[in-house]
């Protein structure tokens, strides 16, 4: 088996409030940043190539962050389909994809793979980015994944996991291989920093639930040797890359959020929890900046605050 980072956004950074903040702002330095990323994962068992999750849409346009962003996933490396290239893979060549939840940093380039089985918990089926005809319903059927509940096997070594919070059809992969265990993720914590820290992002759609998730995830990183693939820090890739495994008790030093570049703003605003960009163009001509405070993304219906200017 080979698992390849698809690598798509680079030198961001997040906020410790939006990454450690989902129950509550005690301890929680607002100066704090860590270094932030976009990239998703390929999973070659050597008789399949498998994706996890297909990356912000192309054409999207580049974050122009502030002092007020919560997250500024970085610049665009390059389009999902160039970077899955540059990972050695090509559209052709994918059999199936695990979709870990709804939110379009993670389904942008479906339409991309109209030939491969697209694989989303049965909740995740009814959003609108997962509406297309070769998409697969989930059930978990296959019962417990060590002490998860549920969990569906994909192909031998790889298995999907019922982790419902961030989206109340969340799912994660894990892919077993030469006595490891790679656990890759959506969005069960933004940064690994708050997986150490036993703290919830302020991102959910059920903080219960996104409780017991990360609650089992940190049970299994105990008693398992895994690595930590995460979507939103480079830790992800730079753990693959250096197969190290999670030690809850010895935390990763983190390294400074480097210098940040950015284009001009362009009267774009972006959310950064799903993707959705607000065009004044398309919305009678009304600046972002004028509209009420009270108004909601209208895909994820999270507020103003989580949009940053494009």
């Amino acid at each position: 088996m080979k698992i390849s980072a698809v690598k798509l956004y680079e030198n961001g950074f997040m906020t410790q409030a939006l990454a450690f903040g989902g129950e509550g702002m005690d301890g929680v330095d607002p100066s704090v940043r860590y270094r932030s990323s976009l990239q998703n994962f390929v999973i070659d068992t050597g008789d399949e190539v498998i994706l996890v999750d297909t990356g912000m849409p192309d054409g999207v346009p580049d974050q122009v962050p502030d002092d007020n962003t919560p997250i500024f996933m970085g610049s665009r490396i390059m389009n999902y389909t160039d970077a899955l290239a540059a990972a050695g893979y090509v559209p052709e060549q994918v059999s199936k994809i695990l979709i870990t939840h709804k939110h379009a940093d993670h389904t942008g380039v479906l339409a991309a793979f109209p030939d491969a089985k697209i694989f989303a918990s049965r909740e995740e089926c009814r959003a609108d980015e997962l509406r297309y005809p070769n998409v697969v319903p989930v059930d978990f059927t296959d019962g417990p994944y060590a002490n998860f509940e549920k969990s569906q096997k994909i192909a031998e070594g790889v298995y999907y996991i019922e982790a419902k919070g961030h989206t109340t059809g969340n799912s994660i992969v894990i892919a077993e291989d030469g006595g490891l265990y790679y656990k890759l993720h959506g969005d069960v914590t933004y940064t690994d920093e708050a997986l150490y820290e036993n703290r919830l992002s302020i991102v959910f759609e059920d903080i219960a639930a996104a409780r017991r998730t990360l609650d089992a995830v940190r049970e299994f990183v105990a008693s398992h040797p895994t690595v930590y693939l995460s979507t939103h820090t480079p830790l992800g890739y730079e753990n693959l890359e250096a197969k190290r495994t999670v030690n809850l008790n010895d935390p990763p030093e983190s390294i400074p959020v480097g210098e940040i570049k950015a284009a001009e703003a362009s009267g774009k605003y972006i959310c950064s929890v799903c993707g959705y960009v607000y065009d004044p163009a398309e919305n009678g001509g009304v600046a972002f900046e004028d509209l009420p405070e009270d108004w909601k993304c209208p895909r994820c219906r999270q507020s103003k605050d989580k949009f940053t200017r494009a």
